[in-house]
């Protein structure tokens, strides 16, 4: 099959959350099955000054935004042999961020997106490149599958294309003020019901739920737990239209990126079969980050975006009762302005069993995965999640809040599961994320059965050899749905 993947972020290229690390690691392995796969995504900043080739092509190409013609350019760059196409706009995409600042969002959003969107299609006409399926992800790409279904419905160049749409985060909806469709080159008559409008105002992923032949997101549980009121953040209804093609696909990660005996970030690489390199990594980063020294100390780590769907709350109610038990925690993101603050004035003060760390460092994220024992995930919702999948892969124990993805891939022993490999709790309660922080706390001091644990993480598979096999599967029924 020839595939496109569009994405506004491709890891290592642009990275915010778990969309780039799929983006960047699930065409590996639809290449590695003899799929012409090739990626688009915008040309920014981050990407233009990263270490990277990047070749400038001779195509161009221009959109109406906001009722005037704006001119892109193409680049090219590969991801390993996977061609990766890059839409060049200075005005749009030259910025310190992706999609805005811990302040907010970037106000011409609309505009930015509009202008990528639309320049997609254009772009695969120039470059000849006719695709059997567009996989679209999240709100960014949302507009493309409406656009050829709405707008170019009777365009032959699309006409034996299939549209797969992916939900990463249904609480991200690329919803915008009503004149906003003119940024999308769009007239009035898209703002129906039936269509793009939201509650008086337009809404992207809407749109795409509504178009693509099929719609997945990135976990079982996900899957059904958007569709009900609690979680469905006001698309409910939509996605029940569509229930028939909706379908939930658990994300994996690379298993050659994420790997401890090899990865040459870490301090010490170590595999299920000697775990005594996990316990260098513990002293050494107990060292760089200025904490006691002790290998009997719990270390709990915590890598997340800083934003209220992760928990942070029910982790700001338990710093005093952390602060007075003999353990450690590292936390390491960025995020919202909300939280930079409170933790912040964390940082400020001096501690031996506190390391707060406010930045995007992925070799310090490496070495946190390698060191910790526990790792914290007491979030909200989630759609999939990847860090506990990442944590089981270094060995680090999840403690977990049981929503989305979360809930089917870290299993307690409270359950009555025979292999155990986290644990987990139900009501989003402080007093509910302790008693799952207690119960590791405790079963740490038995260090026969811990290691048993540990290596029930480091040995189960979440790679992509499984998902990626799902997707095609997918890719096929679109296809069977545009061929009826």
């Amino acid at each position: 099959m020839k595939i496109l993947f569009v994405s506004s972020e491709v890891s290592p290229f642009a990275k915010t959350g778990g969309l780039a690390d799929v983006a960047g690691s699930l065409p590996k392995a639809l290449r590695k099955n003899g799929h012409d796969v090739r990626i688009i995504m915008p040309l920014y900043h981050c990407v233009e000054t990263g270490n990277f080739t990047i070749k400038k092509t001779r195509k161009g190409f221009e959109v109406p935004v906001d009722g005037v013609m704006q001119k892109g350019l193409l680049r090219q760059t590969f991801l390993g042999d996977i061609p990766v196409y890059l839409v060049e706009k200075n005005e749009y995409f030259q910025r310190s961020d992706l999609y805005g600042t811990p302040a907010g969002d970037y106000p011409d959003n609309s505009q930015r997106f509009g202008f990528f969107c639309q320049g997609v299609l254009d772009l695969l006409k120039r470059l000849d490149f006719r695709p059997d399926i567009i996989h679209c992800h999240d709100w960014q790409a949302a507009l493309i599958p409406f656009l050829i279904k709405q707008v170019h419905k009777k365009d032959p160049f699309f006409s034996k294309t299939a549209l797969v749409y992916t939900i990463h985060n249904l609480a991200y909806q690329g919803v915008f003020e009503r004149e906003a469709l003119s940024s999308f080159g769009l007239d009035d008559s898209h703002f129906t019901i039936d269509r793009l409008e939201y509650y008086g105002k337009i809404n992207l992923m809407k749109g795409g739920i509504l178009t693509a032949d099929v719609i997945n997101t990135v976990s079982n549980a996900y899957c059904r737990e958007i569709q009900t009121e609690e979680m469905g953040c006001g698309l409910q209804g939509v996605l029940q239209q569509r229930a028939h093609d909706l379908y939930g696909i658990l994300n994996g990660i690379d298993y050659q990126d994420w790997n401890p005996s090899t990865d040459p970030l870490i301090f010490k690489n170590y595999t299920a079969s000697t775990l005594s390199g996990k316990a260098a990594n513990k002293k050494n980063l107990q060292k760089a980050l200025g904490l006691e020294q002790n290998p009997t100390t719990p270390l709990l780590g915590m890598i997340t975006r800083l934003s209220s769907q992760k928990g942070l709350d029910l982790l700001e109610a338990l710093l005093p009762k952390l602060q007075k038990e003999k353990l450690q925690l590292v936390l390491l993101g960025t995020g919202d302005e909300k939280y930079m603050k409170m933790f912040s004035s964390l940082q400020k003060k001096p501690s031996d069993a506190l390391s707060i760390n406010l930045t995007f460092d992925q070799a310090l994220s490496r070495k946190i995965y390698a060191a910790s024992d526990m790792f914290l995930m007491p979030s909200h919702y989630e759609p999939c999640g990847l860090g506990q999948l990442i944590a089981f892969r270094y060995g680090s124990v999840p403690v977990v809040r049981k929503t989305g993805g979360l809930a089917d891939t870290v299993f307690d022993t409270r359950d009555g599961v025979r292999e155990p490999n986290g644990f987990t709790f139900d009501d989003y309660t402080p007093e509910a994320f302790w008693d799952a922080i207690s119960r590791s706390l405790e079963a740490y001091k038995d260090r026969k059965k811990w290691d048993k644990m540990v290596r029930n993480g480091m040995n189960s598979d979440f790679s992509w050899d499984h998902s990626g096999g799902e997707y095609e599967a997918l890719y096929e029924k679109a296809l069977k749905i545009i061929r009826l």
